[in-house]
């Protein structure tokens, strides 16, 4: 299974240029069964990186663009009365597909964004009353601009805790921008693209995840790190016990990608910043402003070994 994992990730390097460690945290939070939030300006690849995994995963691909008019039935489906039948008719809206692209999300209102709360925890939705379970797997990839941009509407933590990791894509370096202005455009290439794994192959390697061996020793730096967020004066909140779980999954899943079947501190160190920076705040400091990065904060102040 390694080798079909090293395979999916080349696939999809020579779409995404320069982007491997980031490339690999997406295949990471997928194996973790948890769901991506892609923070960055417009123009950078977000929707094309989407649509590249989905296709390399051989999964189901669903876009949603979120816009400020957008209404929860949008998303998830409505019930229309068939004469027919004389009976209401569920009728599925796009959240039901394997790999969502919640595109541009925080230019939706709260009550549109708050349509994905329950799909993104329980893989099912309802409506009317009725619940209707969602394909598996179910991955959802969610894009936001920066919070200064106009038009844009923050996500409440509740909506953030559901995102296991929080990534940025970044400029690419010189090298690999200019093959991407002198070489083939990137749509075409995804269009050329064949799926590598299966939904079979996912669904093991998530099992296989889960057997990545984690040690008291692990887990005990784990709690430190979690301790700190909760009880340290620096933090505004702190971790959530979904948070922690979700640090642990996703170290299991940083280390398997990287050919291991144990866990060490520096996956942990890896993934932390993934993992919390969109969850925790620090204290506001004496100019009214928060610190985005308190998982440099919490790495400096917490041994690996207590």
């Amino acid at each position: 299974m390694q080798a079909i994992l090293d395979q999916a990730l080349a696939a999809l390097n020579n779409v995404i240029l320069g982007k491997e460690p980031q490339l690999k945290m997406i295949l990471a939070c997928l194996l973790a069964k948890g769901h991506l939030l892609i923070e960055d300006f417009p123009g950078m690849g977000k929707t094309t990186l989407a649509k590249a995994v989905a296709k390399v995963l051989g999964l189901g691909f669903q876009r949603i663009q979120f816009t400020s008019d957008l209404l929860p039935a949008d998303i998830l489906g409505v019930s229309i009365f068939e004469k027919k039948s004389d009976q209401f008719q569920f009728r599925p809206g796009p959240i039901f597909a394997q790999l969502i692209l919640a595109d541009e999300i925080n230019r939706a209102t709260p009550k549109a964004q708050g349509a994905l709360l329950e799909a993104m925890e329980e893989y099912q939705v309802t409506v009317d009353g009725d619940t209707h379970l969602l394909p598996k797997p179910f991955f959802v990839i969610a894009t936001q601009n920066p919070h200064s941009q106009m038009g844009t509407f923050a996500l409440p933590e509740a909506q953030l805790d559901r995102f296991l990791m929080r990534l940025s894509l970044g400029y690419p370096d010189p090298e690999a921008e200019r093959k991407i202005i002198m070489g083939h455009d990137r749509r075409a290439l995804i269009e050329e693209l064949h799926p590598v794994l299966s939904v079979e192959h996912i669904f093991k390697l998530q099992l296989l995840v889960r057997q990545v061996s984690v040690s008291e020793a692990l887990l005990d730096y784990v709690q430190r790190l979690v301790h700190t967020t909760r009880f340290d004066n620096q933090f505004g909140h702190g971790l959530s016990p979904r948070g922690a779980l979700g640090l642990v999954r996703a170290s299991q899943a940083w280390a398997y990608v990287n050919h291991r079947q144990y866990v060490l501190p520096e996956d942990v160190q890896v993934v932390l910043p993934a993992v919390i920076d969109h969850r925790v705040i620090g204290q506001l400091d004496n100019r009214g402003v928060t610190s985005s990065k308190m998982s440099d904060y919490l790495l400096a102040s917490v041994d690996v070994v207590a």
